[in-house]
Formats: structure tokens, sequence, C-alpha cells
């Protein structure tokens, strides 16, 4: 088991209080993002579901029981942070039973886990070597194998991924997603690459200045953003949001348009404007179009290619059936 509740906790630092009330539940065996920019207060409410923070006021409960004031070691949670912190004198093995030896875990029962969490996360052949003759990405799943053998009823990451490079951090996610599908465990993780939060989470919970904006699945977050700091923040590229007449004309203060529901054409079209850079992914490309009098600049997506070069004058034209539209306090219009 482990489902989370947060009812009305708050946590401030002297007379600055970074999570106002807020309430929320994660499911038993669900994967949950904390995602926002930096400074949301995304880790904070991590430390203090692992206890490592105390609240100011409010309630936490882990399965039911209430966990406000239990200390961390007794809640049940393992946590993986953004450094491995290794032992680099021990070897694997050692590395991974650490929390165990310090538990008093029997040593039959150590050897069941390590074994059983080396096959998991393909460390099998390596648990006779130390951090140092590692790479990267097998030095965290070194980390979450000691996460593991503690047999946790819930995972806390905070952003594991961020020492790792491009390549890395794509395999991480991909054996991080695994991992959870496996073990069916409640996984919590914190990051502020929302194209990380896109593809991993069962639902995502977006952050901004320690509120919380939206929960939900990650297209339901997506395709129904319900005010335009969510519309702007979840999707990549972003969405393109407009102001001014242009949203008028469709009944609201703010229209919204994700960029590859704008059609484009060197005839005709909605929206003149000039091609800027032009960024070619292969299956897709990025047109950033300037000069089309709603904002500084335009993101389009296509499929594949396009003959248009820097500086030549194109047309957009919005597909309206995807338009979004959020009212003056910036609340989605349904």
């Amino acid at each position: 088991m482990g489902q989370i509740q947060l009812n009305q906790v708050t946590k401030s630092f002297g007379d600055v209080q970074v999570i106002p009330p807020l309430d929320l539940t994660i499911e038993d065996g669900e994967f949950t993002v904390f995602v926002g920019p930096s400074g949301c207060g995304k880790s904070t409410l991590l430390r203090l579901i692992a206890g490592l923070e105390d609240i100011t006021s409010g309630h936490i409960a882990i399965d039911g029981k209430d966990a406000t004031d239990v200390p961390p070691a007794k809640r049940g949670l393992a946590m993986v942070f953004q450094s491995y912190a290794l032992y680099p004198h021990m070897s694997v093995r050692k590395n991974i039973a650490f929390p165990m030896r310090m538990a008093g875990v029997p040593e039959d029962e150590q050897k069941r886990r390590i074994e059983a969490a080396a096959k998991a996360l393909n460390l099998t052949d390596y648990l006779d070597r130390r951090p140092g003759q590692l790479s990267g990405g097998q030095r965290q799943r070194v980390a979450i194998g000691r996460a593991i053998v503690r047999e946790p009823a819930a995972f806390l990451f905070d952003e594991p991924l961020s020492n790792l490079d491009a390549a890395l951090r794509v395999g991480m996610r991909l054996e991080i997603s695994e991992l959870h599908k496996r073990l069916a465990t409640t996984m919590i993780y914190v990051t502020h690459d929302q194209v990380e939060a896109m593809t991993m989470a069962d639902k995502i919970v977006v952050l901004r200045a320690g509120n919380i904006e939206q929960v939900g699945s990650p297209l339901e977050l997506y395709h129904e953003p319900r005010n335009t700091f969510v519309a702007g923040f979840i999707g990549s590229p972003k969405m393109n949001l407009f102001d001014g007449a242009e949203a008028q004309k469709h009944g609201a203060t703010t229209i919204g348009i994700r960029p590859e529901h704008i059609d484009v054409s060197k005839t005709e079209g909605t929206w003149k404007g000039r091609v800027g850079v032009a960024e070619h992914l292969g299956s897709d490309t990025f047109i950033h179009v300037h000069d089309t009098g709603l904002v500084d600049m335009v993101t389009v997506r296509i499929t594949g290619d396009i003959a248009a070069r820097h500086g030549d004058e194109i047309y957009l034209s919005p597909q309206l059936d995807k338009l979004h539209k959020f009212d003056a306090e910036g609340l989605a219009i349904r």
C-alpha cells in the first residue's frame, strides 16, 4: 500500500509562506510527477512528504495513518536524490545493502533483495564493482537499487536525472517508467522538465508559487489546460498565446493555439509573417515566424520539411476547432 494524502498542508520559512494551504491525494501504485518552474515549491513539497522538512500546519497521511509527526525513517518511504550519494570505497553490492545493514535485516534476506534489485536494474554483472568504475546512468541505478531493497510504501525522486547527459536522461526515463510497471509501487517524481512529466506520469501536479494550478493526466493537461499558465507550461514547443484584438474576435481575453494546430501556406492565410529560424528534427520541423502583428514570435510545427527560407513571407491559419480561449483572469472558457 502507498496512498499519500495531504490535507491543508502549509509550509512557511519565517514570515514567508512558500506552500499555501494545499490538498492532494496520491493513490496507491500511481506515478505522480510534480512539475513547475524553479522556485515553485515542488522539491519543498516532496521533502514535506518525506519528513525532511516539518510542515507548518495541516496533516499528512500515509495509507490512512497520520504521519505528520512521524520521523522520516519511520514513514516507509525511500528517497532518491539528484546526487547519487554512493560510498566510493564500497562495492555496488555493499552500497545497495547499506540501508538493510543499518536496519538489521538478516543476511539471507539481504542477499535475496540485492539479487532481485540488481536483476530489475540490470546491475547483476556490476555488483562487485565500485561506483568509480560505473557510468553516470549505472550509478543512478545503484542509488535506485538502494531504495528498492528497503521495500518502501512509495519512492520519492527529487530530480534524479539532472546530472545526466541528454542521451542518458532518455534512457533512464524509460528505465524508471519500466521499473514502476514492474514494481507497481507508488512513485512521486519531481522535475522542472515538462517533457519528463509528460512521458512518465500517470498524474501530473503543476505547481506555481506553492499553489497547485492543475492536476490531471498528461493528455488532460495538454488538451484541456485550466489556465494560461498550464497552457504555456505544458507542451514542447509551448502553446502560442495571443491577447488583444485577435483574441477579442473569438470572445476571449487570450487565445491559445498549439504549434501543430497551425496550417502553413506560402500564398494565403489568416496571419502573414516572415520566417525566422527553422529547426529541422527529421520527422518534424519547428518554424519560428516573426512580424505577424500578434506577438514577437509564433511557433509552428509541421511534419517533415517546407521550402521556406529565412526572411520568406509566409501565411498562418489556426485550426479554429483547436483554439483555446481564456478570460480576463486567465481561466479557460469551456
